[in-house]
């Protein structure tokens, strides 16, 4: 993750963290201001969100917390065919500069020191909108339908629901039907994987013993 600190002026060549406006020893550092973080949410997601959106993105989520004498800006981002971390740099900075501007411009979007985060989620994430399923084609998941669970593959997902694939049988379930689903870690079976240099190493052996019995068979011959 990305990590900017901000205290009454931007820390001088540093990522995360940052200093008070009075430069007070941190064992004397006051505590985070006390603000309504519902509403500072939703004034953070304001400002952030066409900025996100405008670099090829979706906000999937921004969180606001307390931490210690500043304040924790968690922001999820997410795209078709996943986050790289040179993305994550790129979001980041789009970020942090829009939050700045926004301060020159309205005001203080967030009162006092904060920390910002970018990130893409994790697979623990709750698959609630079509584009997660989208993303999650080919995965393993477990989905709420009807009243019962169930656990099955996404072959395939559009704009309208999914088609999951239970045990082998396939059904069309759309997305009103649909709980949160949640994808399922799966782990190849060890003697179903194949490890190439292995291979190789064994063709290799076999080649020299085919050599060597070649070898023998003619000084036999002779």
């Amino acid at each position: 993750m990305t990590q900017r600190g901000r205290g009454g002026a931007r820390p001088a060549n540093r990522q995360g963290g940052g200093r008070s406006r009075d430069a007070v020893p941190e064992t004397q550092a006051p505590a985070a201001p006390r603000i309504d973080l519902v509403a500072a949410r939703s004034r953070v997601r304001a400002v952030i969100e066409p900025v996100v959106v405008a670099e090829g993105f979706d906000l999937e989520d921004v969180t606001l917390s307390r931490a210690g004498r500043r304040h924790v800006v968690r922001v999820l981002v997410d795209a078709d065919g996943g986050i790289s971390l040179d993305d994550v740099a790129v979001v980041s900075r789009a970020i942090s500069d829009a939050l700045d501007t926004a301060d020159e411009s309205q005001g203080e979007v967030l009162a006092g020191e904060y920390q910002l985060e970018v990130g893409s989620p994790g697979v623990d994430r709750p698959l609630t909108l079509p584009r997660h399923w989208r993303r999650n084609v080919s995965r393993l998941v477990t989905v709420t339908v009807a009243g019962r669970s169930l656990t099955g593959r996404v072959t395939a997902a559009d704009e309208t629901g999914i088609v999951l694939d239970v045990d082998g049988k396939t059904s069309e379930i759309p997305y009103a039907g649909l709980g949160p689903g949640k994808v399922q870690i799966e782990f190849k079976r060890l003697d179903e994987a194949v490890f190439p240099d292995e291979s190789e190493d064994d063709a290799g052996d076999d080649e020299d013993e085919d050599e060597a019995d070649d070898e023998d068979g003619e000084g036999e011959d002779k």
